[in-house]
């Protein structure tokens, strides 16, 4: 950790900036508008002329656009092969056997919680969320879940739990682990007590928070084609792509376990089977016209993907400033990013006892997620740890794994909208209102696992 970090009127500007979005939203209005400000703000401080200003709008913009842009055809390709699934009424075979295990909203709730935690444990959320989207969600939702509740569990069940305790896959503890000069095993043992409770507290409060807004009402699918309710003859095609899709999905699952798949290889094979299966379906059931099929179902796919990702590109482009983006669209400024800046000062100011010190960690864990990425922040908290534990006697595992809860679950998708938007997609729900409701059960959780924190430490 450097000993001083110099604040620059960069470093403000994006500090207001921050502070500003966050009050706009709690006020649930558009934020886009104040992003674009803001980016104009920076690209003048930034370059020191007008131009340099206006360029660094759109170059901020294009270099969001291209991180997003995996998540979008993500996105695209499973919502054109839903919408296949649907056409051909072979949705509707693949649910029915859960029909059994889904009979109220509040039993749903917990399955398909349940099942984005097991599955997100050895394939990481991102594939996760595609095959929940295409195999157990549309049932959820006939089920009467609530789409914006369906979210949620996938959100804190997969993005939160299973991505933060990562004691599979180890991603993150092993990424925090490195920076803490520490064994990974140490973080996921002496950190377990600390995960547990996360865990329990979040969904628990999250359960009992909406435990009454669990049953979906006919608005909340109004703008929603999840809930097919119009009758589909059963067709050999149908039957053959209901066959074919578990088929597929499980033979993709099993790919992973073989070669290691995890991240972006395992998307990519799950969004290129829903394409494979899209084509084979169009093939069976319309033949000759199964050109024009395709092309109608990619098309809407990525309408709606477009759709959705448009004002979070914006707003992404101001909080991708905050992390590594700035060294590609201001090259000649901060280097380490700016959020990490602040973090770090943040750090120097703090009292050494071990509590403000557990305090200061989840704050600054939490400061690094807001760039969307619950992993960008790890190294710094993990350099964190290690000196925290020093200064105060403290465990460092302790401290690690604090500083991995919050940076997971506030940047790995559960808080900020930027970062949810693959679950709020395929939900249908938009991704602001999702981030409200994931907020308190969240704050809850980090309320309890500090008070665990300081009997540890």
């Amino acid at each position: 950790m450097e000993a001083n970090i110099v604040l620059t009127p960069l470093h403000y500007v994006y500090f207001i900036g921050v502070i500003s979005i966050l009050i706009i939203m709690a006020l649930r209005k558009d934020t886009p508008m104040v992003c674009v400000v803001f980016l104009f703000a920076l690209g003048i401080v930034g370059t020191g002329n007008l131009i340099g200003g206006i360029q660094t709008v759109f170059k901020s913009v294009l270099y969001a656009a291209t991180q997003f842009m995996e998540i979008m055809a993500t996105i695209a390709l499973i919502t054109a092969f839903s919408k296949c699934l649907a056409e051909l009424g072979s949705d509707k075979l693949i649910m029915s056997p859960m029909a059994k295990i889904m009979k109220t909203p509040a039993i749903t709730w917990w399955v398909v919680g349940i099942s984005t935690l097991i599955f997100s444990l050895f394939l990481w959320p991102s594939p996760t969320v595609a095959l929940i989207g295409t195999m157990i969600l549309p049932f959820a939702i006939k089920a009467g879940l609530n789409p914006i509740a369906a979210a949620m569990a996938i959100n804190l069940f997969g993005h939160g739990i299973a991505l933060s305790y990562d004691f599979i896959i180890q991603g993150a503890p092993a990424i925090s682990a490195s920076s803490a000069g520490i064994s990974t095993s140490e973080i996921l043992s002496q950190g377990r007590p600390l995960f547990i409770v996360m865990g329990i507290t979040t969904v628990l409060s999250a359960f009992i928070i909406n435990r009454k807004k669990l049953k979906a009402q006919p608005e909340d699918l109004l703008n929603s084609d999840l809930n097919v309710k119009k009758e589909i003859k059963t067709t050999k095609a149908s039957v053959a792509l209901a066959i074919a899709t578990p088929v597929a999905f499980l033979a993709d699952i099993a790919f992973m376990l073989i070669f290691n798949l995890n991240g972006g290889d395992a998307t990519s094979l799950v969004s290129g089977t829903a394409v494979v299966l899209m084509c084979f379906g169009a093939i069976c059931r319309f033949k000759g016209n199964c050109l024009e099929k395709v092309t109608g179902y990619v098309t809407d796919g990525f309408l709606f993907a477009i759709k959705i990702f448009a004002p979070v590109i914006i707003i992404g482009a101001f909080f991708f400033m905050g992390g590594e983006g700035i060294s590609s669209i201001l090259p000649n400024q901060n280097q380490s990013g700016l959020l990490n800046d602040w973090a770090l000062f943040l750090s120097n100011c703090a009292p050494f006892n071990k509590q403000a010190a557990a305090l200061l960690q989840m704050v600054i864990g939490a400061i690094t997620g807001l760039d969307g990425s619950g992993f960008s922040g790890l190294p710094l908290t993990g350099s964190l740890s290690q000196t925290f534990a020093a200064a105060t006697g403290g465990s460092t595992p302790i401290f690690a794994a604090l500083g991995q809860i919050t940076a997971v679950f506030v940047g790995g998708g559960t808080i900020v909208p930027w970062g949810l938007i693959p679950v709020a997609a395929i939900c249908r729900v938009n991704p602001l209102e999702l981030a409200r409701k994931n907020m308190l059960p969240v704050l809850i959780g980090f309320v309890c696992t500090f008070i665990t924190a300081c009997f540890l430490l």
